[in-house]
């Protein structure tokens, strides 16, 4: 597994054997305090400091496995470009709801029965922006761990950020509970590794790390994992009994008929990454919204909702630009006040 990582650019190290902890240092590291950039061994070819001495170069790979058969592989994830969501399925009791997703309120009224561990949470987080689970993500590769988890390859693009690590308990810089993030400064446990606690497993579906969805880029750079970045402000709405799209009934029932046609567009652009007029389509449906509010047909805080729901789910990378669309849009409708019998 070691040689056929490396092939393909990913950097390798070896793993001491029947754990998923790096091979120690040779004596004379162990001992000296000095910065692995500084480490005398890595010109001589040894594995000392772990991921940092992690290596393509196939002869040094082969000197070292033939050194211990037993080794273990790390992939070095920074190097690489990976992005790797390890799923942990702890028996831990749940933090505070405002902790479970960073950075998304949680309402009190969302029933949390059942919520155990990543799994649930991940699955929380990609239900609230309308996506798919990441577990069944056949289309990356997947390995199941020992522990019952689950690590989830991606990979970032290159001309993009960079991503740090993080653990899901932690309380700056976190994805979700249980989640942790495996990126720069981390490696990750490759398939096919042996541990005292089982083997990683490879899923069924792919066998290599597809990109790094949009809609996770953008979850990455919000909850402040770009490099350089801080976690962003709250998310624009609370995690709660989401706001369905208003029925065609009662006073709203002439709104929703000149509004839903214009919030599907919208949502339609998600198809294609460009070439949508996303901007204009958004625009104009939040122009729309802002008229129908004025003239008291839809609550102006639903409308905000709909219109952000629609272009997040679209236009994930960008949730600033959407805000910004949405509410320019609406201030200005809001001074012309439409009223459905005026637009059969």
């Amino acid at each position: 597994m070691a040689a056929w990582l490396a092939r393909r650019g990913y950097p390798v190290h070896p793993l001491a054997p029947g754990t998923k902890t790096p091979a120690p240092n040779c004596p004379d590291c162990r001992s000296a305090h000095h910065p692995p950039q500084e480490c005398p061994c890595r010109a001589q070819g040894r594995w000392c400091h772990g991921f940092h001495a992690a290596t393509t170069d196939l002869p040094t790979l082969l000197r070292w496995w033939e050194t211990e058969p037993g080794f273990g592989v790390g992939v070095s994830c920074g190097p690489a470009r990976l992005v790797v969501l390890d799923v942990d399925a702890h028996r831990t009791p749940l933090p505070d709801r405002q902790r479970l997703l960073p950075g998304i309120p949680v309402d009190d009224r969302v029933d949390l029965t059942g919520l155990q561990n990543g799994f649930d949470t991940l699955a929380l987080l990609a239900a609230y922006r309308s996506r798919p689970h990441p577990c069944e993500d056949a289309s990356t590769l997947r390995v199941r761990t020992p522990s019952g988890g689950m690590h989830i390859w991606y990979r970032a693009p290159k001309d993009g950020p960079g991503f740090r690590s993080s653990t899901g308990s932690s309380p700056k810089v976190a994805l979700a509970w249980q989640v942790d993030v495996r990126a720069v400064g981390g490696y990750i446990v490759a398939p096919g590794t042996r541990t005292a606690s089982g083997v990683y497993e490879a899923l069924p579906g792919a066998r290599l790390p597809a990109p790094l969805p949009l809609w996770l880029t953008a979850e990455l750079t919000r909850t402040g994992h770009s490099v350089g970045t801080t976690p962003a402000e709250p998310s624009h709405g609370p995690l709660a009994a989401r706001p369905r799209r208003p029925q065609a009934q009662g006073p709203a029932g002439a709104g929703q008929r000149i509004l839903a046609p214009l919030i599907d567009a919208v949502r339609a652009c998600g198809a294609s990454p460009a070439g949508t007029a996303f901007s204009e389509k958004l625009n104009r449906a939040a122009f729309t919204a802002g008229g129908l509010a004025a003239a008291g047909h839809f609550p102006a805080e639903e409308c905000r909702r709909l219109l952000l729901e629609a272009a997040d789910g679209a236009r994930p990378h960008q949730p600033r630009r959407n805000r910004l669309i949405v509410e320019t849009g609406l201030n200005a409708g809001s001074n012309r006040p439409i009223h459905p019998k005026e637009r059969p």
